[in-house]
This record gives structure tokens, C-alpha cells and sequence, in this order.
């Protein structure tokens, strides 16, 4: 097998063990059947174009041609509408089944089902990344340049298959194919200088030593072998390091390693007095892990949240739970409270089962809201204001927790209208009393922003749609989970100035605004409902965690709003009530399936343990392809960071490609001065600049003596400088010709790369010095255009002086 044979197949086989790093995205592999295939002939007919051979351009595109053709003819009759003819289908069926794809890719999780569009997504993206490996490893020549298209692939799996499991052996392949692709391209390097060989250090190796060892007996270490155990070396050191070394946490939903205390294997509790810090923590963290899975009979599953507390107490500084007592769990929990006849008639009794993951091993239990009856196994107590679960007291420092636990709970699904909450009486006097609280330092911009913005409403549902279309429409605010969270009395006052957060400060303003309209407010920590998957239930992962406000209307009960301006974010429709508002009232940026929302009451206040002033929060949208994800990462967003990765990636290495497409034109030239200026230019590289007066000859010996060349090198050098005199003073037709011209010059380069030290080996790869003849060659250009303009002016000039 040739040289340039082996390598098409190495960069076939690089991209396809990469593309196992998309195998977790579905549920099943049989793709990568078809992708192989198709990657097989699209390597062939490259091969085939190279042998005849093709231009460059007419090879990639002959490459591009028969991989949609191949596509069309696989996917032929797939789409919803099938046209006629083969442009037809290219242009509105292919388009058509691209868009179903995007659609299935929205609607399920990971691994999500191998529908047509999906595995239309699929193959392109393998078969573009093919493409792209094949050009530049073999077309251009330059198989380091093709490991950024294989980076951008793994980047892109890797991170949309974040938790999934089995990262480590798709690392492994993905770099032992692109490891197995540079060997091969060096093998061949090397294989066209001649034969290969290596001395034990001190040694020489005369022509006669040949390949086996050098002067003092010893036996040469060949290139290719040291290559593979340096890489097999790098690929075991990646994999254990991150092994070895300590991981960081993954915030509040986090395994609570590091916190708390807790039962199992699993670490204990995480809480935190201030949802503001955990909750951003969950959102940015890195590891986006399943904690939850549910299944549920609910008719409006977007309206599934599972509320693990409500944060009812502002002391100016934060939002926290207020003491209050527990009592043990009843067989029934009582009535929401505030809930009327009315409502309730019209409430239908839901299901839900959820299993907890092993790292998950929170106090609270997440249901959904508000829960009428709870079946789980072990110690809990229950507080009737939040209606919250919380683990009792195990032993000392040991609590009950959610870890692996696998619970049932029955909850009313509320649909409310606007009418009802429009026409709503007066609160009782206890509540509005206690859920109306504001600190003293509350600054004074707080209750005149709410003012201004209810201005003109007649009741509090009317302002409550007012508050919370201010934050998600009209008010030109940003969400932003890197915003720096922020305390104390001043943190809502330099939210509303600077206008960029994320749903804790949405939540906490808008509850706080609302208490200073007289609306009773209290701020709720949970899970938004999370992402369906293909066999009906629903993930609900790491970034899921969110806070949305509850405010408090007679008749209904606690009542949830969403000020959050962040897609995917179910809004509830009696929110989007056509009030008197100058506004628009349905935020626009926050699409709503269903009409309902939890409603519930808080008993009467009394005294309680400590132990509930610490919030084990958690919560949050997913980010992968459920849409119900407060702070999650879009697949558009991870193209767009990979993007700049290799771009950033890509920077240094335009002068090494620069270089290598030079030397490439010259010695294809087969003409003797460009390979002299080739030759020149790689002794320039290593810091021997060239001298314009010397002759070729003396400029060969000095090449020589500079670099330190030997044996065959040097002689390779006076080689080519006695072409070049031949070419230069040979009488007219005489045969000047030079027949290992290309190999003489890659020799000599070689052995000037050779002989100095690392770093400036380096420097040479990466920034030769010889890369000024750029800013020559634009300098001359410059020149030539300006020149060019100076004489256009004076001929036009010329005729208006003989004029005058």
C-alpha cells in the first residue's frame, strides 16, 4: 500500500473513532454502521481523484458531490412531503428533513431516539468532519491541521453528552485516532527521505552502518517506535492525571461530599443560607448530571415543577425559610391554604413517581406543588406553611436525605383564570401582614420602580402581570448566569440599575417589589419540569435548578409567575391575561404550553428548629435538549464555543501552514532557484539569514558550517547550489535538469531542524523568520499599486494643464 493510501485511511479511521464520542446522543448505534460506509467512499473516490490526478478544489468537490448524492439516495422519501426530481429534494426535502431534525433534537433528551432527522444531523456533521480530515491530512498534507476538525467533534459530543458516562474511552479513541494519523503521516515523511534510521546518543552512522546501529554496535531506535510510545506515554497520562487529581464540586445539587451532614455512601447535605450563591453555582457548574427522574399522568407536563421550599422571610440582606416547627407526616396533608371551592372543583389529582440518583442527597424532598399525599420510605417530617418534606434526625450529625430514594406523590394541578385572580378578595389580615414584610434598608428605588411600573393598575393580579412583564418584556433586561450574585440591602438596587441576572434575582425583585405594592410574596427553590425522554419519563438534570416568585391571592393560594425572560421557561396563560397594561402581557421571549399553576397556603406561623434556616436548595432547567433550562447550554452555544476554540486553537498554526504550502509550490515547481530560495529560507528559519553577495557555492559551505550538516546532508546541500550554478552559467541549451532536487532539499531541511535545540526547533515550525517575506511581498505590492495610481493622476492631470 502507498504512502498517501495508507494515510486516506488513517484519516477515515481517526474521524470515525471521534465519531464514537456521538454514540451517547442516541439510543442506538446503528448509524455508525452507515457512517463508516459512507466515509468509506467518500475517502475512495478522494483517493481515486488524487491518483488521476484532480486539483485540489475539484478533488474536495468531487468528494462533496458524491456525499450528497450518496445522502439523497439514503434519505430519499424520508421527509414528510416527498418532491420530484433530485432537485427538488435537495432543495426542500433535504432542507425539510434538516428542520425535523432540529425539531427532534428540541424535543428529546439525551440519548435521544434515532429518528430519519436526527440520523440525517448525524451523518452530515461525521461526513463533513470526514471531508474536512481528508482534505487537509491528505490533500494539503498537513495531518496536524486535520486534529481541529476532530476537535471540534469530540468538543461538541463531549459536551452535549455531558454525564452520560463512558467520556474516558471516547477520549481514548478519539486521540488514539488522531494519534494513529500523525504516525502515519510521518512514517511516510520519513519513508520519502530514504531509509530510516537513529544513532544511540554520541554515535555517528556512516552510510555503510545503515539501519540497525551505529559506530559503537548499538542498535538505532526508530522514529516511528519512539512516536507510538510517546503517544501510548500521553494517552495514559490524560486519562489518569484527571483520575488522580481532586474534582471540584458540583454546587448545591452536588453530591454533598463536602458539606452537611448525610446518610450512605454519598456524602451528606448540602445547604446554604443564601440561594443566591448555590443557585448560580448549579447553573454554571460543568457537570450538568441527572439528579431526578420522574413519570407523571399529568394532562400539562411543561407545568410540572418540583418546588423543594419557599423562601418566605427578607431581612434585607436575603431571602430565607423561616423557622417554623415540623410535625410528622400525615396520611393526607392538609388543604392548601387560601385555596377555594371553586378552583379546587376544577383541580384534577395528578401522579408522580421519581427516583433520586445516588449523588443527590438533599434534605428537602422536590415535589411537585401543591402535594395532597406522599409515599416514600424512611424518617421525614413535614412543615405545613411551605409545605415542605424535610429528613429528620437520623443519629448525631446524621439526617435523612433524598439519596437514591424512589417516593410517589399525588398533587393538585390548578387552573386557575384570570378572572379568578382578577377579581380575588382581600387576603386575610395574618397573611398580608407577614408575607408583606420589607427591611428598613430596603433602598427607596425598589417601591418607586414598582410604582411606576403598576402605574394606572386597579388590583394586585393586574399589577402582579405588570411586575413580572416589566423584567421579561419591556424593561430591557438580560439574562446572564455569570453575573456576580451580590448581597445585602443594595443587591436589588444595582439589579434594577444594571438590568442583567439570572432567575434568582428576577425571583427575589419581583417578590420584593411586589411586597412593597401590599402584594404577599415569598420566593419558591426548585426544578423546573425537566426533559421528556423517548420512553415517556422525564430528566431532570443538574442545571434544572431554578426560583420563581409565589404571590398570594385569596380564593387560589400561592400562585406562581415567571419573570425570568429566558426561552423554554413555562409561563403560565393566567399570567397572559389581556389586563389594562401598557405593556404587552404575555412576555414574548417566554413561549407557554398549558394554563395552570400551583397554588397552595401556608399554615399559620409558628416557631420552628433551626435546622430549616439552612436551605439545601437545588433546582433548574435542563439545559440539554428539553428547553426547560434556566442557566443550561444550547447545542448552538457549544457550536459556537468550539468555534472559537479552534479558532483560537487555529491562530498559531497559520505560519506553520503557510510554510509547509510554500515549500510545497516550490519543489513541485521543479525549478532549481526556487528550490535554492526553499533551501535558503529553512536555514533562515533556524537562524542562518542569507547573505544576497555570497555565490552558491560559498553560500552552500556556509549553510554547511552554520548548521553543522554531515554525511549525507551536507553533500545534499553542494548538490543543490551546484544546480543552481549549472542554471545560472550553463551555456544556452544545455541540459540543466536535476532529478532528486525535491528529496536533496526535504533532506538538508531536516538535518537543519535536527541540530538545533528544542526551541528553536520549535520557533522555526511555528514562527519561521523567514514569514517577513510576507510583509515584502506586500510591501512591493504597495508600492507597485501607488505607483501605478501616481502615474493614472498625471495622465489625467496633463490634459487639463495643456487646457488651460
Amino acid at each position: 500500500m502507498s504512502g498517501r493510501a495508507r494515510l486516506t485511511l488513517f484519516a477515515m479511521l481517526a474521524t470515525l473513532l471521534t465519531s464514537w464520542s456521538l454514540a451517547p446522543l442516541v439510543e442506538s448505534s446503528g448509524w455508525l454502521v452507515q457512517a463508516a460506509v459512507l466515509l468509506g467512499v467518500q475517502s475512495a473516490v478522494g483517493a481515486g481523484a488524487r491518483r488521476i490526478p484532480l486539483a485540489r478544489s475539484l478533488t474536495v468537490a468531487a468528494q462533496l458531490l458524491v456525499t450528497l448524492l450518496l445522502l439523497a439516495f439514503l434519505f430519499a422519501g424520508k421527509a414528510e412531503s416527498p418532491s420530484g426530481g433530485l432537485s427538488g429534494y435537495l432543495l426542500t426535502d433535504f432542507g425539510s428533513l434538516f428542520r425535523q431534525g432540529v425539531r427532534d433534537v428540541g424535543e428529546f433528551a439525551i440519548p435521544a431516539p434515532l429518528t430519519d432527522g436526527i440520523r440525517l444531523l448525524l451523518l452530515s456533521g461525521v461526513l463533513l468532519i470526514g471531508l474536512l480530515v481528508d482534505m487537509l491530512a491528505v490533500t494539503m498534507r498537513t495531518a496536524a491541521a486535520a486534529g481541529l476538525p476532530l476537535l471540534a467533534l469530540y468538543s461538541v459530543a463531549a459536551g452535549l453528552s455531558a454525564g452520560q458516562g463512558g467520556a474516558w474511552f471516547s477520549f481514548l479513541l478519539a486521540g488514539c485516532g488522531f494519534l494513529m494519523l500523525l504516525l502515519t503521516e510521518g512514517r511516510d515523511r520519513l519513508a520519502q527521505w530514504g531509509r530510516v534510521f537513529g544513532a544511540a546518543p554520541g554515535g555517528r552512522v556512516s552510510a555503510a552502518s545503515g539501519y540497525g546501529g551505529g559506530k559503537d554496535g548499538t542498535r538505532a531506535v526508530a522514529p516511528v517506535r519512539t512516536g507510538r510510545r510517546i503517544g501510548v506515554v500521553t494517552l495514559g497520562l490524560a486519562l489518569a492525571v484527571p483520575a488522580v487529581l481532586p474534582s471540584l464540586g458540583g454546587g448545591m445539587l452536588g453530591s454533598g461530599d463536602d458539606g452537611g451532614a448525610g446518610n450512605g455512601a454519598g456524602g451528606g447535605t448540602i445547604s446554604a443560607v443564601n440561594p443566591l450563591v448555590s443557585l448560580q453555582g448549579s447553573l454554571n457548574a460543568q457537570d450538568n448530571r441527572v439528579v431526578l427522574r420522574y413519570r407523571t399522568d399529568s394532562p400539562q407536563q411543561s407545568e410540572q415543577y418540583l418546588r423543594i421550599l419557599a423562601l418566605d422571610e427578607f431581612n434585607g440582606v436575603k431571602w430565607e425559610a423561616s423557622g417554623r416547627p415540623l410535625t410528622d407526616v400525615p396520611e393526607r396533608l392538609p388543604n392548601p391554604q387560601g385555596l377555594g371551592g371553586e378552583v379546587r372543583q376544577n383541580a384534577a389529582e395528578v401522579r408522580t413517581t421519581v427516583s433520586a440518583a445516588q449523588t443527590y442527597a438533599q434534605r428537602y424532598l422536590p415535589m411537585p406543588y401543591p402535594a395532597t399525599q406522599v409515599d416514600i420510605g424512611g424518617k421525614w417530617r413535614f412543615e405545613p406553611a411551605g409545605r415542605t418534606l424535610v429528613g429528620d434526625q437520623l443519629g448525631k450529625d446524621r439526617f435523612q436525605n433524598v439519596q437514591g430514594a424512589q417516593y410517589t406523590v399525588r398533587s393538585l394541578l390548578l387552573q386557575p383564570t384570570a378572572s379568578q385572580l382578577r377579581d380575588a378578595p382581600e387576603p386575610d389580615p395574618a397573611v398580608r401582614s407577614e408575607y408583606t414584610k420589607l427591611p428598613p434598608n430596603l433602598p427607596p428605588v425598589v417601591a418607586e420602580t414598582a410604582r411606576k411600573v403598576t402605574r394606572g393598575a386597579t388590583d394586585d393580579y393586574a399589577r402582579a402581570v405588570r411586575l413580572q412583564d416589566f423584567f421579561a418584556v419591556s424593561g430591557g433586561f438580560r439574562y446572564d448566569t455569570t453575573v456576580s450574585s451580590g448581597s445585602g440591602s443594595q443587591a436589588i438596587a444595582r439589579f434594577l440599575n444594571d438590568k442583567e441576572g439570572f432567575c434568582v434575582h428576577f425571583s427575589f425583585s419581583m417578590a420584593a417589589m411586589a411586597r412593597s405594592l401590599n402584594i404577599p410574596a415569598r420566593v419558591a427553590v426548585g426544578f423546573t419540569p425537566g426533559s421528556k425522554q423517548a420512553d415517556g419519563s422525564v430528566n431532570v438534570s443538574l442545571r434544572d435548578a431554578h426560583a420563581w416568585p409565589e404571590l398570594y391571592f385569596e380564593g387560589v393560594g400561592w400562585t406562581r409567575f415567571e419573570p425570568t425572560p429566558r426561552s423554554g421557561i413555562s409561563v403560565p396563560d393566567y399570567s397572559r391575561a389581556a389586563q389594562p397594561t401598557a405593556q404587552p402581557s404575555a412576555p414574548a421571549a417566554l413561549p407557554s404550553p398549558g394554563a395552570s399553576a400551583p397554588s397552595a397556603a401556608p399554615s399559620k406561623a409558628e416557631d420552628c428548629p433551626p435546622e430549616l434556616k439552612k436551605l439545601g436548595e437545588c433546582g433548574g432547567p435542563v439545559l440539554s435538549q428539553g428547553g426547560n433550562s434556566d442557566g443550561g447550554v444550547t447545542p448552538l452555544s457549544v457550536l459556537g464555543w468550539t468555534a472559537a476554540g479552534v479558532l483560537v486553537l487555529g491562530l498559531p498554526l497559520l505560519p506553520l501552514l503557510w510554510r509547509r504550502r510554500i515549500r510545497t509550490r516550490r519543489l513541485a515547481a521543479g525549478d532549481v532557484l526556487l528550490a535554492w530560495r526553499e533551501l535558503g529560507d529553512a536555514a533562515w528559519d533556524v537562524n542562518i539569514p542569507p547573505d544576497e553577495a555570497l555565490s552558491p557555492r560559498r553560500a552552500a559551505g556556509r549553510v554547511v558550517v552554520l548548521g553543522r550538516l554531515e554525511d549525507e546532508a551536507a553533500q545534499a546541500v553542494h548538490r543543490v547550489a551546484g544546480a543552481v550554478e549549472r542554471a545560472l552559467y550553463a551555456p544556452p541549451g544545455a541540459d540543466t535538469s536535476y532529478e532528486g532536487l525535491a528529496d536533496d532539499v526535504l533532506l538538508a531541511s531536516a538535518a537543519l531542524l535536527a541540530t538545533v535545540s528544542r526551541g528553536t526547533r520549535v520557533r522555526a515550525l511555528l514562527l519561521p523568520r523567514s514569514l517577513v517575506r510576507l510583509s515584502w511581498a506586500a510591501s512591493t505590492r504597495w508600492s507597485g499599486v501607488t505607483a501605478r495610481g501616481a502615474a493614472l493622476s498625471g495622465r489625467i492631470r496633463l490634459p487639463l494643464r495643456d487646457r488651460g
